[in-house]
């Protein structure tokens, strides 16, 4: 992903809900929100690489990621795809312990920011050149982009408020969250931050819902998460220039799969 947002209230009846918008170049082979057929999870899957940006497993977990926009972070010759995180954390054996390991092992992959939630726990590591971070997610509303937890840039902060809206009684989810996330207005440049990649590209990639001919916002992707462990997906899928290409929507249960 590449813009997300979530209210985590863990002992609600519905301890999860997230959205989140994956940027992407349109000749990269993608496939569509499914079930996998070899391994326990759910999730769209890039072709490329085998991994994922946003995933449910059926023991109640969901697993997503974004990168971190640094140009200047140094990253290993052959690093392998951050998408694998994704598939790893869903199939580990121990989380909090994979998760430790991974931390130490974080260097050799670029910039990344990973969150991993059960219905009782949420945990986000962040990788980036100034720190490699592993912590517990607090109870709120949080938004996330290219760089760390709640960085208060444009497009996170105008999510993370439709999110508020979109969880307040009476609950309207995800409309307002949808609204926000599929607008493709840019930032003023005067509130832009300085990732390093010149205010051109800045100003384009301010924008939640990014339109273009070669890259841009490839699918919308909304969750929710239960006290249960049983999960609710709905991914809507974009081409060239924002062109709508359909939608998907799936239920996944601890005990078994349904459509």
């Amino acid at each position: 992903m590449c813009l997300l947002a979530f209210d985590w209230q863990p002992g609600a009846p519905t301890p999860l809900r997230l959205i989140g918008n994956r940027d992407e170049f349109y000749a990269r082979p993608t496939k569509a929100l499914h079930h996998w057929g070899d391994m326990p999870i759910t999730g769209g899957r890039d072709l490329e690489a085998g991994g994922t940006w946003l995933a449910v497993n059926r023991q109640g977990m969901l697993a997503t990621l974004t990168n971190v926009r640094d140009p200047t972070l140094t990253t290993p010759s052959g690093a392998p795809s951050r998408g694998e995180l994704v598939v790893q954390a869903l199939t580990c054996t121990y989380l909090p312990g994979w998760l430790e390991q991974l931390k130490e092992k974080a260097v050799h992959y670029a910039g990344f920011n990973l969150l991993v939630a059960t219905p009782r726990q949420m945990w986000h590591l962040h990788h980036s050149r100034e720190c490699t971070v592993l912590r517990q997610v607090p109870r709120g509303v949080h938004a996330l982009s290219n760089a760390d937890l709640d960085s208060p840039w444009p497009k996170t902060v105008k999510l993370g408020e439709a999110v508020t809206q979109d969880t307040t009684p009476p609950i309207t989810w995800p409309e307002t969250a949808r609204q926000v996330i599929q607008q493709s207005e840019e930032a003023p440049s005067h509130l832009l931050p300085d990732t390093g990649v010149g205010m051109a590209l800045e100003q384009r990639l301010s924008a939640a819902f990014i339109v273009g001919d070669t890259y841009g916002t490839r699918a919308t992707t909304w969750v929710t998460l239960d006290q249960q462990g049983s999960a609710a997906i709905t991914e809507q899928r974009f081409g060239p220039h924002g062109r709508f290409e359909g939608e998907a929507a799936l239920h996944i249960t601890r005990s078994a799969l349904t459509t």
